[in-house]
């Protein structure tokens, strides 16, 4: 499949289950492709991933919505419970971090763009997981991005025991794709964008 066409083919997909067609040796070979190739600012490297399978995926998501249900309202708990369990439904789970320590050296060496490091970490960031998604689509696993930092910031370090320089950005749990995406709407292009030629 052409580039254009994983692009159309990556979405959102939230009805994922544990099967996947390929193995976990597989699927750590795309995250790791993921990881090298993805272009950072200065050549920082600063990008982290944590992969999470089985009993860790499991206990990752018990632990989030724990923490999550002391923030939200009782009535909102069932729902809160359900888009939970739909994550633990998947293979796995891929956390994304950010190396401070990388962002600061950076900082330190060139100090005439002190105060674009974070800002070219995050674009970063953005690509690493877009490759990543877009990778798993390409072999037919269905992904989300979620975002329940900085809440389980602290947890998460404790739990899997991650370097206090790694901040934790998104989480993304991936699988066999139960049920596809629904048809996805679009803001008209001519909305979105301008052509000048003077």
């Amino acid at each position: 499949m052409n580039f254009k066409n994983l692009l159309i083919k990556r979405r959102s997909i939230y009805n994922i289950s544990n099967k996947t067609d390929i193995n976990d040796d597989q699927l750590l070979s795309i995250l790791l492709t993921a990881l090298t190739y993805c272009p950072t600012a200065f050549n920082s490297q600063s990008g982290r991933m944590v992969l999470l399978l089985d009993n860790a995926h499991t206990v990752f998501w018990q632990k989030t919505f724990n923490i999550i249900k002391t923030h939200i309202k009782p009535e909102q708990t069932t729902k809160t419970f359900e888009k939970i369990q739909s994550f633990v439904n998947g293979h796995g789970t891929i956390l994304f971090f950010d190396d401070q320590e990388s962002i600061r050296k950076l900082q330190k060496q060139y100090p005439l763009y002190k105060n674009n490091f974070k800002t070219w970490s995050q674009q970063s960031q953005g690509i690493l997981q877009f490759i990543t998604w877009t990778l798993l689509a390409e072999v037919n696993i269905g992904a989300s991005l979620q975002h329940y930092n900085p809440l389980i910031d602290q947890e998460v370090t404790n739990t899997f025991n991650i370097p206090k320089t790694w901040k934790l950005t998104a989480q993304m749990p991936f699988g066999s794709i139960a049920i596809p995406a629904d048809a996805k709407s679009f803001i008209p292009l001519e909305k979105r964008y301008k052509i000048f030629t003077k």
